[in-house]
């Protein structure tokens, strides 16, 4: 297994000069109290990755009170960002958790609406429906027993191990919690999702972090838009929990796990094209990218694995030249979600809709196939920020379930959307090319709204 690149390392050996050039790049000073803040909020993933979520139930406040206490001795900060440590945990806590642990009323009411409610209840403005309805979601997501979600992010299956077995250790002697679920992560050839493509490009770039983004990442972006105590883009503070203790250095983050159809979606790209070749350029316009993680914009005609591996360059482009998606198709799933410049029908301010995504693969591929083996394989998306919440519902309902915002009336995300019967995807040309027949590829298992406390906000939670 080859170890990890750092930042600004590129795919082989380069030169010594090079790789400093790169961290110089990387690394500016930072301006964020980031010995308070939860490494995972500001701390890329790793590749390859290994991992854990688990999912608890905190059943008596004190037990509660006192893994928050443990917890927090085991919790990686983002100022540990340039150590060589190779594994880490995070921890959220849902509405229901916080009411658990004994926060008070005030506390608690001090959280926005959204939030309170939980992902279940908010089902008409995710548009959750048919396949994705909750009454269809696996335990014990939606239920309210979801209180605590913990996870454990490695480079290596040994430190994974190691990391977990070091909070189970913890948790063992602990009385009033129950584990809920378990889902391990990870471990996916090249690190790749479901259907066989290199994933978590285009990360915002949060000012004040200490790192800079690679080129195409854009300008960096106030850091009270993804961190709670900070000013946010319109120049003042979004609006955070109390008491401050509570609120500062905090975010919100959802998850959503989806299983991944990737049969069906085979099964699609061999009606859409005879030849694997054809196939392989089929894929491409539903995504936006090559498998090998090359962009469209910058590799229409054909796969470049070396642009793809190079971070340098597989995410420095516009889409300023190609306003009718001829190379990147304008209904594709990552011109959907960042639009970048693309002109759109329906205004909405680009930079308060990027959300930090930490989301993890689980399963084993599928590979080709057209049948399914019945094994669970999917995505587990994980959306970040001070907004993550009304973000994650924009997106479902705008720009994932929707066409109207690029001009594309009722077509869906061909990744993420709830198709309806004969649905279609344009690959844009001349003349355009509508292919018909699109299923929903991933259908929601579950999901739930999280707040992820500060390691300040642990401390107080433990203390309640």
């Amino acid at each position: 297994m080859t170890a990890p690149r750092k930042p600004g390392e590129s795919p082989g050996t380069p030169p010594l000069g090079g790789v400093l050039k790169g961290l110089f790049r990387r690394f500016v000073p930072p301006t964020l109290e980031l010995h308070d803040i939860q490494a995972l909020i500001l701390r890329p993933r790793p590749a390859p990755y290994y991992g854990t979520h688990a999912f608890v139930e905190i059943m008596d406040a004190a037990g509660g009170r006192e893994a928050m206490r443990r917890l927090r001795t085991r919790v990686t900060s983002a100022a540990d960002w340039r150590e060589a440590r190779s594994a880490w945990t995070a921890v959220a806590l849902s509405y229901r958790g916080l009411e658990a642990l004994g926060a008070p009323a005030s506390a608690l009411a001090s959280f926005p609406r959204a939030f309170r409610e939980g992902m279940a209840a908010r089902a008409d403005k995710l548009r959750d429906h048919g396949p994705n309805d909750p009454s269809r979601w696996q335990a014990p997501f939606g239920t309210g027993r979801v209180h605590l979600m913990v996870s454990v992010y490695a480079d290596s299956e040994e430190a994974w191990r190691d990391e977990l077995a070091g909070y189970e250790e913890q948790f063992a002697t602990l009385t009033g919690l129950r584990v809920l679920l378990r889902q391990d992560f990870g471990a996916q050839p090249e690190s790749r999702n479901a259907f066989g493509f290199k994933d978590g490009f285009t990360q915002p770039v949060v000012e004040g972090s200490g790192v800079e983004g690679w080129p195409g990442d854009g300008r960096p972006i106030k850091a009270g838009e993804f961190i709670l105590g900070y000013k946010a883009e319109g120049g003042h503070a979004l609006g955070a929990p109390t008491p401050e203790v509570l609120g500062r250095n905090g975010t919100y983050l959802v998850f959503r796990k989806y299983h991944s159809h990737v049969d069906a979606f085979n099964r699609y790209l061999h009606q859409g094209a005879d030849t694997p070749e054809g196939r392989e350029f089929l894929a491409a316009k539903l995504v936006g990218r090559w498998r090998s993680g090359a962009p469209l914009e910058l590799a229409p005609e054909h796969d470049d694995v070396g642009l793809g591996a190079d971070d340098s360059r597989n995410n420095d482009f516009r889409y300023r030249d190609d306003p009718k998606g001829l190379r990147t198709p304008v209904g594709s799933h990552i011109r959907r979600m960042n639009p970048r410049d693309t002109e759109l029908k329906v205004l909405s301010d680009v930079n308060i809709r990027r959300i930090i995504r930490r989301s993890t693969t689980y399963g084993e591929p599928l590979g080709d196939s057209l049948r399914d083996d019945g094994k669970p394989r999917g995505l587990d998306f994980i959306a970040i920020s001070a907004r993550a919440i009304d973000t994650v519902e924009f997106l479902q309902s705008e720009w994932i379930n929707s066409g109207n915002f690029i001009g594309r009336g009722t077509e869906k995300d061909p990744l993420l959307g709830v198709q309806d019967e004969n649905a279609f995807f344009t690959v844009p040309g001349t003349p355009p090319r509508r292919i018909s027949g699109i299923e929903t590829f991933n259908t929601l298992d579950g999901g739930e709204y999280f707040f992820m406390p500060s390691l300040t906000a642990l401390d107080w939670l433990a203390g309640l």
